[in-house]
């Protein structure tokens, strides 16, 4: 048994020195870096504790002696819901709340009730709002993707009646994840709270985002409520100008990338502009008569309902529809193959 140990210790130290060797020396140049150690982080009790020798925890109801499916929750996270129950109970506002309230999040920062009480308590205490907004920062960046996070930065903010300093958190955030949907969502809340559409770097840090990466649908998403859906009105024909040629600029350089078709087909809508007045821009990456030169089957898809919108087109958009059934688009044939059946129906007047 010893024979077989060594020997089984020897190949593997054998075998992962020259794997050691170059980990090391990538080490010492820097180009990786070794993983932290693991921590093993002691549970938090309070029933030893002085500060909560007058709280009697409140135990979960989950159903009797013999719940049929209780939730197997770890002793830590149980006692401190316990005595956050008690404290709810009595309804005590305090700095040891608010420290109870920190674990509890800490342990499930999805517990929207925790961060209710939370919220209340900054609000009975009087607690500066700047200073749980530093609390939340880095809570945040832990949790990318935690709705209640946001909600309740919505509560601090809206509270504190200024959004100064949120354009640079949410750079970080975005830095993470730039297609986080709860950060984007949050940029729009900001927008229409604090009355920032017409604030030119808003718009300059949005055409900084699709310029990182044009295909970033939320970045062109935010354009949008900036330019259109947030003011809820008609935009002016300078500022469809605009904003088309804008969106070509952006086309050329990734033809194949929905993003900026769907933006400037949203403009089109909402100045009340024709498909048509594209057409020519469309024509640049697909002609249905070179069937081998097209780029585009967006704007396949474009010019099919510009053809189907004109007088004795029918034919050029029934090619274009085919296009997009056999060759460009052939996992959606039978939506593409349905819109050319439509070619033949008679137009329906109101």
């Amino acid at each position: 048994m010893a024979t077989s140990t060594f020997i089984r210790n020897w190949l593997s130290a054998f075998i992962l020195s020259p794997y050691r060797m170059l980990q090391s020396v990538l080490y010492r140049l820097n180009i990786v870096r070794p993983l932290p150690e693991k921590t093993n982080r002691m549970p938090k009790f309070y029933h030893d504790d002085e500060a909560w020798a007058d709280i009697e925890p409140l135990a979960q109801d989950d159903g009797g002696l013999h719940p049929l499916a209780a939730i197997a929750y770890t002793e830590e996270y149980s006692e401190a819901m316990g005595y956050l129950r008690a404290i709810m109970a009595k309804n005590e506002f305090s700095q040891r709340v608010l420290g109870l309230t920190e674990h509890v999040i800490s342990l499930n920062p999805a517990h929207y009730t925790v961060w209710l009480y939370r919220a209340k308590t900054i609000s009975e205490l009087g607690i500066p709002l700047q200073d749980e907004i530093a609390w939340l920062n880095p809570t945040a960046l832990k949790h990318l993707k935690n709705y209640q996070i946001w909600h309740h930065r919505h509560t601090i903010i809206d509270a504190l009646g200024s959004p100064e300093g949120e354009a640079e958190f949410i750079h970080t955030m975005l830095e993470q994840d730039s297609k986080n949907y709860h950060v984007w969502s949050y940029r729009q809340w900001l927008v229409k709270r604090f009355d920032l559409f017409d604030k030119p770097e808003e718009l300059e840090w949005t055409a900084e985002m699709i310029e990182a990466d044009v295909r970033n649908n939320s970045a062109w998403n935010h354009r949008y409520y900036l330019v259109v859906g947030g003011r809820g009105g008609k935009p002016s024909e300078e500022l469809a100008k605009r904003e088309i040629e804008y969106t070509k600029a952006a086309i050329r350089k990734a033809p194949q990338n929905q993003s900026p078709w769907n933006y400037v087909l949203g403009i089109l809508r909402a100045a009340q502009l024709p498909k048509s007045t594209i057409k020519d821009f469309a024509l640049e990456f697909a002609d249905v008569n070179k069937p081998d030169d097209i780029y585009s089957s967006h704007a396949l898809d474009l010019l099919a309902d510009i053809y189907a919108d004109e007088e004795n087109s029918n034919e050029e958009a029934g090619k274009a529809l085919d296009l997009l059934a056999t060759k460009y688009d052939p996992i959606r044939a039978n939506y593409w193959n349905y819109r050319k059946g439509l070619l033949t129906q008679p137009q329906v007047t109101a």
